[in-house]
């Protein structure tokens, strides 16, 4: 392993500026036409989108974990440089301070065709517009454990495989079936083509005209679909016309909303526990 291990002694160095100086929008545009790259931070992370296909080009590393916690990452990728130092040197050349020590250059795969996605699917979450990378990782983190089945997202949410958002989702981004809508299409189109699958569609929003999260309606649909919106401006109101139904979460002491990710965790439990985890 040692023959691949580069010690980095110039931060200015070509081979480094994947982890240094591109953006995440140039890493996604790398390989255009082709699917680009993405920087995947820490083991349990990297390891899950090993585990899921993703196909490794290096790593950076903090020389400590080396033989600790980056051991397994690097014995299963023998064929890709290693690039090293202590973390005060990679804190200055990405300007944070790394996750676990570890990050990992790695391909991005083509998205699968939303028919796919939902193919299988009784529970899915659909993100309109969701901008916060760390709001998109917890969504994902929380439809992967309570239970939903794909997740589907507008063009202008952010990145599922951007490095923060990854990240927060404890690479669950990569265990749960998720693609982008197409670019021409809003979310009513979607809602549209939804219902054609057999979907009702609960959008979740702030209105005079809605049901209770635990309604009977939402908990028997065969098939449903979780509609949220933008942290700021929550869903359009094309969006909502368009929904089968318009769902509101109670809540106590005057607070009239939540922050779009708890709110995700919040719908997810109530609206997949009788499928997914038996009558509660």
């Amino acid at each position: 392993m040692t023959d691949r291990i580069q010690k980095i002694d110039d931060l200015d160095d070509g081979k480094l500026d994947i982890y240094a100086r591109l953006s995440e929008v140039q890493l996604l545009r790398h390989n255009e036409p082709k699917p680009g790259l993405f920087i995947a931070e820490s083991p349990k992370v990297v390891t899950r989108a090993l585990n899921a296909g993703y196909e490794p080009l290096s790593v950076l590393i903090e020389e400590k974990q080396i033989a600790t916690e980056g051991c397994d990452i690097l014995n299963r990728c023998p064929d890709i440089p290693v690039y090293t130092a202590d973390s005060a040197v990679l804190t200055k050349l990405t300007g944070f301070q790394l996750t676990r020590g570890l990050l990992c250059a790695m391909k991005r795969k083509p998205l699968p065709d939303v028919e796919t996605v939902i193919r299988d699917a009784h529970r899915i979450a659909v993100l309109e517009d969701v901008v916060n990378p760390t709001n998109v990782g917890a969504i994902f983190r929380s439809a992967a454990a309570l239970g939903m089945d794909a997740v589907l997202l507008t063009p202008a949410c952010s990145d599922p495989l951007y490095r923060r958002a990854s990240r927060v989702s404890m690479g669950t981004v990569f265990q749960i079936p998720w693609t982008i809508l197409p670019k021409k299409s809003d979310t009513a189109d979607a809602i549209a083509r939804l219902r054609e699958a057999g979907f009702q569609t609960a959008a979740m929003a702030l209105s005079h005209d809605t049901v209770n999260i635990d309604d009977p309606t939402l908990h028997a649909a065969d098939k449903l679909a979780i509609i949220l919106g933008n942290e700021g401006e929550g869903l359009k109101a094309g969006t909502i016309a368009a929904c089968d139904h318009t769902v509101k979460i109670p809540m106590a002491h005057g607070v009239d909303s939540l922050n779009v990710a708890a709110a995700s965790a919040v719908a997810f439990w109530e609206l997949t526990k009788d499928s997914f985890f038996g009558s509660c």
